[in-house]
């Protein structure tokens, strides 16, 4: 699908605010609200905008702690990544999992309430996982951009 400046300028806006009105969205396009439903219908058709969902504040929730996980595990072949992705998938303290070049194999993206179920989740879930020979933890100390899935359109 070939993009317009229209349609680029409706998925930056829908990124920062998609509880935009059809009819908000079309006066900041200078399009008539049909022809906007009409543009947004097939980028969500064609695939381009996957879903609309609320970011939600960690902190305010009571997730004070975050991390960046590294993951080795003994052998890299596909029975392997097959079984800790799936595993992976099933651990809501799992963010984002990641599998990468360089020392590690996987990456997570981990959100807990304190560091006492940090610890719990990655003695008693991860280092439990068959095939893990190596975890390497990060601590967030502070945050300094977080723009969610944001993508530069």
């Amino acid at each position: 699908m070939r993009l317009d400046e229209t349609d680029l300028k409706i998925l930056r806006l829908l990124q920062d605010n998609g509880r935009l009105s059809n009819q908000e969205l079309a006066d900041l396009v200078a399009l008539s609200p049909s022809s906007c439903h009409r543009r947004v219908k097939i980028l969500e058709q064609e695939g381009l905008i996957e879903n609309y969902s609320a970011n939600l504040s960690a902190s305010k929730l009571g997730f004070a702690i975050e991390a960046f996980v590294e993951v080795n595990i003994a052998q890299l072949n596909e029975s392997e990544h097959q079984y800790l992705s799936k595993a992976l998938a099933t651990m809501d303290e799992v963010l984002h999992a990641y599998i990468v070049t360089g020392q590690a194999n996987y990456m997570l993206h981990i959100r807990t309430r304190n560091f006492e179920t940090f610890s719990n989740f990655v003695v008693h879930k991860l280092n439990t996982l068959r095939g893990v020979t190596k975890i390497h933890s990060q601590i967030v100390l502070s945050c300094i951009k977080a723009k969610g899935q944001r993508l530069p359109v």
